[in-house]
């Protein structure tokens, strides 16, 4: 007896044919799904202390954060998800359809990353170089935003537009396990639009960092310059005001009471503001190192997570898609996706003014749970570290170093 297999069995193999390897779907799936997790929780913690604390949103360089933090929590909804279900899901016959959205959520997250960032840095520029006639007001504010949200949402429908331009709906969008890539003229508009936007970014953001590295030090060289005038030629050779007493004093002299020599008294006044003088510069070069040490961290963190996906589109568009170069750009974009978790460390969490709302609610949490209500008999549990340490060290801030505390932090 001769068995002959029937035609379905015999394509079903084939419609169920994993495009992927075991090991590439779980440890991505894995990387993702931790992206997600932290990205969602630590953006949304982010936005919940702003909404609570409503002086926590009362200036631009606040708004332009809130709303990236806003974008973080949709990449994390919208995006991540849908690169998680491309990845494990077997081709089918909606996987054209499947793929064409998910480069649309793909190109929405990379372009609206790319112009908020854009959008910080140009805030962070103009408080720090203009901090006394700032160009980004409010009003401004608002409208530079509105253009973000609508520029972002008009580039989502590209790949849709491409997409209608070619019969074959078995001819996919950078996605592997079709009848082959979508390789027609025009086709791939989105990538062409993603890569000059992320060296614009990159260019804005060395020029701004740079500019404002270059402002706070030459506050720092003006602020010593200033001290070294008011402390004046008593300050800076305080010897040369004993010199000018006799040597040597005749026995008369020495029986008459005389006071404390007005010498001595402004050396001690110019050792005291000499010391002051030289903490506050030792302040501003500790201030500076900061600033530069957070600029370095956002630069190379933007470049590090987007520059190797921007890298992959345009080996892309120059020798055409294939099944290692679309692999491959599914891996880079995973890692892109890591900027929804350092976003609200670099941006959110560096803000005086947010942690120590978080402290707060930290504080009142721990209080509810440690208090216990005072009745007869009963006892009240006190925590010194949640106790109100009254302090008795006064802080005093003068009006020249106003304009550097800013600069710190806005970094």
């Amino acid at each position: 007896i001769k068995l002959t297999a029937s035609p379905a069995l015999a394509v079903t193999p084939t419609f169920w044919y994993m495009p992927y390897s075991l090991g590439f779907q779980v440890s991505l799936t894995t990387f993702l799904m931790l992206e997600l997790v932290l990205g969602f929780s630590s953006n949304l913690m982010v936005l919940v202390l702003y909404c609570s604390q409503s002086n926590l949103v009362d200036s631009v360089s606040n708004m332009v954060t809130v709303n990236l933090h806003v974008l973080d929590v949709a990449v994390c909804v919208l995006c991540l998800p849908l690169t998680m279900v491309v990845v494990l899901l077997p081709p089918g016959p909606n996987l054209a359809f499947l793929c064409c959205f998910h480069e649309a959520c793909v190109t929405f997250a990379s372009i609206a990353t790319a112009i908020n960032i854009l959008v910080i840095s140009l805030d962070r520029y103009d408080i720090s170089v203009r901090p006394a006639n700032r160009l980004l007001t409010t009003r401004r504010a608002v409208l530079l935003l509105t253009a973000v949200w609508v520029t972002s949402v008009a580039v989502f429908f590209i790949p849709f537009l491409e997409r209608g331009q070619v019969a074959p709906l078995a001819l996919t969008l950078l996605c592997i396990g079709g009848q082959g890539y979508d390789t027609g003229v025009g086709m791939y508009y989105h990538l062409l639009l993603q890569v000059p936007i992320f060296f614009t970014t990159v260019a804005v953001m060395l020029f701004t960092y740079s500019r404002i590295l270059r402002a706070l030090n030459i506050r720092i060289g003006s602020h010593t310059k200033k001290s070294q005038r008011f402390r004046g030629p008593s300050a800076t050779s305080p010897p040369a005001l004993s010199s000018t007493a006799p040597l040597v004093t005749s026995d008369m002299e020495a029986t008459i009471p005389m006071p404390a020599p007005m010498g001595v008294q402004a050396s001690v006044s110019a050792i005291i503001a000499l010391r002051r003088a030289v903490r506050r510069h030792r302040d501003r070069r500790e201030r500076q190192r900061r600033v530069f040490r957070m600029s370095l961290i956002i630069i190379t963190t933007f470049l590090g997570c987007w520059a190797p996906l921007s890298v992959t589109n345009m080996l892309i568009l120059g020798i055409g898609p294939s099944d290692a170069l679309v692999s491959l750009r599914l891996c880079f974009l995973a890692l892109a996706y890591g900027t929804t978790v350092s976003h609200p460390l670099l941006y959110a969490f560096t803000r005086q003014k947010l942690r120590r709302a978080l402290r707060a609610k930290v504080k009142k949490r721990v209080v509810s749970l440690l208090q216990v209500d005072p009745s007869p008999g009963g006892t009240v549990i006190h925590n010194s570290w949640v106790e109100n340490r009254k302090t008795s060290r006064q802080v005093r801030l003068e009006a020249s170093e106003g304009t550097d505390r800013c600069l710190g932090e806005a970094l």
